[in-house]
Formats: C-alpha cells, structure tokens, sequence
C-alpha cells in the first residue's frame, strides 16, 4: 500500500533578517492509517513538518510526496484541491465562525464540490456524533466549552473523510481531562484516516502507535508509542 506521506531529505529555509533553517534534511514515511505524534521542544521545526505535510509550504530541497504524488510537481490550483479534498487540519485555536452554528461550521467544510444540501447536513451530523456532540449542534461557538469547539472542529476536519489527519497542539488550551477526552474523540472518529499530532504532551504521544523526535529541525528520534 502507497504510504500517506513521504518526506526524502527535506529541508526547509526561511529568509528574513537572515536565513532560518527550520528543518534540516529530515526523510520520513507515515503509513496509511498510521497514528503519530511529532515531539520535541518548541521551535524544533514541529509546525513547520505538518505544515509541509499538509502541503502548505514546499520544501526548499528534498521532496514531500502525498499518497505518492511529489508535491513540487503539482500546481498551486491542484495543491488546494488535494488540500480541501484529501487532508484535514485541526489546530490548537479552533478557528470556528462565531456567526455559525456547530452544524453550520461542519457544513461550511463542504462548500467547495457539488454535494447537495441535504447530503452535507447528513454527513455533518453523523461525524458530530461521532464526536459526542448530538445534543450540540444547534449552539453557536461562545455557547459550548472549549472541548465542545474543539470537537466541532475535529468534526469538520473529518466530514469529508480525509486521507490524512493533521493535529497542530489539538489539546493545547484544555485542561488535562478534556483533552484525553478530545482525543478519544478525534481517533475514534479518524478510524480510517492517517493521524499526525504535534503535541507537547507525553500523555497524548504514548498513546499513538508511533512517537517522532524533533530537535532543531532535525529528526532525532523514532519509536514506537506505548499504547
């Protein structure tokens, strides 16, 4: 089976009063349907990996390929396509329209194909329950708590049934207990998608099935989780 992601010798550079090296000849292959977290102190060049997994930089040398397909061989138009169609994005801020409802933000994730209204809200209310979040779909963003919006935007990260699930500090403004619990609910929900979380936080790492190390953009690490 083709592996979600492949990075070969990648590095990427950032020119600003300078040069920055932010990750530095880092080569790594994620499986389909494998589940892993990227560690390592901040402003080890975490962000900037899922970043380039999620085909929102290109690499300044090496090659990134996605279900492999190289990257740099494909126009900015067919990157946004691949983006909106095969990768999800879950962040640390949840990012949700305060104007929106729960069901609404969901929905709003389909807008860019032909699928129906009806279809939309279907699919939206099965991933929201997927999620824990049947009796919350009609609350807007400031009426839920912050696992309540997280979910929300897991739910729409996972409504068009991405191949690939990326997860940028997910837990990161919760409380210890709900983010276990946010967790549960975004691998619970990501059954079929390939999961890769940064996170500082031990207790999410070990329960993935495999744990990279960053450490000044370079990959020092690579082992398996303790799940």
């Amino acid at each position: 089976m083709t592996p979600t992601v492949e990075l070969v010798c990648v590095s990427k550079r950032f020119r600003g009063h300078g040069e920055v090296t932010a990750l530095s000849d880092a080569s790594l292959t994620v499986a389909a349907r494998e589940r892993v977290a990227i560690v390592g102190p901040s402003g080890s060049g975490k962000s900037t990996l899922l970043a380039l997994m999620g085909t929102l930089e290109r690499p300044s040398s090496g090659a990134v390929l996605i279900e492999g397909r190289d990257i740099s061989t494909v126009p900015d138009r067919a990157l946004a396509r691949i983006r909106a169609l095969r990768i999800g994005f879950v962040f640390q801020a949840f990012h949700l329209l305060a104007r929106l409802t729960a069901i609404e933000n969901v929905t709003e994730a389909m807008c860019y194909g032909s699928i129906s209204r009806q279809l939309r809200e279907s699919m939206a209310i099965e991933v929201l329950e997927c999620v824990g979040l049947a009796t919350r779909m009609g609350h807007y963003p400031h009426e839920l708590s912050g696992g309540e919006r997280q979910r929300v935007a897991i739910a729409r990260a996972l409504v068009k049934k991405p191949a690939l699930l990326l997860a940028d500090e997910p837990t990161g403004d919760l409380d210890p207990r709900t983010g276990a619990a946010v967790v549960d609910a975004m691998l619970s929900a990501a059954r079929t998608a390939t999961v890769v979380i940064v996170t500082h936080n031990p207790m999410v790492a070990e329960r993935l099935d495999r744990v990279i190390t960053l450490d000044a953009g370079s990959i020092v690490g690579d082992r398996s989780g303790s799940h």
